[in-house]
């Protein structure tokens, strides 16, 4: 094990399973572990940790990760980074052992996501073009302020809402029944005391991720996400239908832009404030007839983009990552497979209102013997019988390389057909010229 570090992934989902899967190529790597290896694909890579996690209270898994000498803790999830878990793991627990480096940002930083109004108020600092909005904090002002308004609005929940807290209604009356959901049923929790209501803008959507290690920026390849649940970009907004990578619609001189004018602001916004950002910085965009807005920020990699991203990365991750957390990331290089990929997301029946648990799953082996497909595992479990089973909203993630777009789309949708369980839900133009 001299010279190799052990690594600890915090989550359970398809994301931290790309992850832990890329990690495993790399020689670098001494013991893999995972916060919930309940998770059947994880579970085939990382060991378990074997003490208590908790967003409570997070001194077991640092003192785990001080005694089994972790080197590199990479935070999958939005929640852990809003709760400080990064924060947390920068301070010895055990005096005179070292403490390992963190993929993810602070608590502070993290706000970008975990508080929509508070990154508006630095996008508007550092003049990044973002969509105009206004902050409510009671029902009654936020619908007197819709009534006046002519045109459409996106309407989201301040705070975290795991994916399933923007709606974009087409009436005043799907606007009025949104609020409800949010200030009166309380729905998303704390997420919905304040809510964000902002200009629906008009384009085709794409995701951006830029490794920030608190100085330098590296931006990969560029994704597209398909939010909506139905095809043609029908139905309600979910966490992620599907994702191809590279998206056809962004070019070299659109990262320009980009970067100089979306990221680098943002970035130097936070410095001036006394916030180092490190990790992977997620800018969520709309392509308009007058350029690049922001529509939110993530601090964490998206799901399912993490999944095309890692099945086209050459490299070596484990490198990539604490070249990142140690203020490094110039002395990388990231190299890509020349062919695109594509990810199609299986989903329990019922997504995403009230997914069916407990649904038997067969044919993952048959779909991840298909030519350049890998089955990712992200809403899953074991039954009783070692079987697996739905355990989620999201249940899989079908994703596969090609020489070109269309094999891609070919080989992610044939490895998807070999899975069955009843009432499986996907969308069938992952990968097409279908915006949303």
């Amino acid at each position: 094990m001299s010279g190799k570090t052990n690594v600890l992934i915090v989550g359970g989902g398809g994301r931290e399973h790309a992850l832990a899967w890329k990690l495993r190529q790399s020689p670098n790597l001494g013991e893999l572990y995972s916060t919930d290896t309940s998770n059947p694909g994880l579970a085939e890579l990382a060991k378990p940790i074997g003490v208590p996690y908790s967003l409570l209270e997070f001194f077991p898994i640092r003192r785990f990760c001080q005694t089994a000498n972790v080197g590199l803790v990479v935070i999958g999830p939005e929640e852990p980074l809003a709760k400080g878990l990064a924060d947390a793991l920068s301070d010895s627990v055990i005096p005179g052992a070292p403490v390992p480096a963190v993929f993810g940002p602070t608590r502070e930083a993290a706000q970008l996501e975990s508080d929509k109004a508070w990154a508006k108020e630095i996008m508007r600092s550092a003049s990044v073009p973002t969509a105009e909005a206004r902050v409510f904090r009671d029902l009654e002002s936020a619908r007197a302020f819709l009534e006046t308004r002519e045109e459409p609005h996106v309407i989201k929940a301040c705070g975290l809402a795991k994916g399933k807290g923007v709606f974009v209604p087409e009436t005043l009356a799907e606007a009025n029944t949104a609020l409800e959901r949010i200030f009166v049923k309380r729905e998303f929790g704390d997420a919905g005391r304040t809510v964000v209501i902002e200009e629906r803008l008009k384009g085709r959507e794409v995701s951006i991720f830029a490794l920030v290690d608190g100085r330098s920026i590296y931006i990969l390849e560029a994704c597209q996400d398909h939010k909506r649940l139905g095809d043609g970009a029908t139905g309600p907004n979910t966490g992620g239908m599907g994702a191809l990578c590279p998206t056809p619609v962004v070019d070299e001189r659109l990262i320009e832009t980009v970067q100089r004018d979306i990221l680098v602001p943002t970035v130097d916004a936070l410095r001036r404030d006394g916030i180092e950002f490190r990790g992977v910085l997620y800018a969520g965009l709309m392509l308009t007839h007058a350029g690049p807005k922001v529509l939110e920020y993530n601090v964490r990699f998206g799901d399912p983009e993490c999944q095309v991203l890692m099945r086209r990365l050459r490299g070596d991750l484990l490198d990539i990552l604490l070249a990142t957390a140690n203020k490094r990331l110039h002395e990388v290089e990231i190299n890509w497979e020349p062919g695109p990929a594509v990810c199609v997301v299986l989903a329990s029946p019922g997504y995403p209102d009230k997914p069916k648990l407990g649904v038997p799953i067969d044919g993952i082996a048959q779909a991840n013997a298909c030519e350049g497909a890998v089955v990712f595992h992200a809403g899953t479990t074991l039954d009783k019988r070692g079987g697996v089973v739905t355990a989620g909203g999201r249940v899989l993630n079908v994703t596969a390389v090609g020489a070109n777009l269309e094999e891609a789309r070919a080989r992610a949708y044939r490895a998807a057909e070999c899975i069955q369980f009843p009432g499986k839900v996907f969308r069938k133009d992952i990968g097409t010229d279908v915006v949303g």
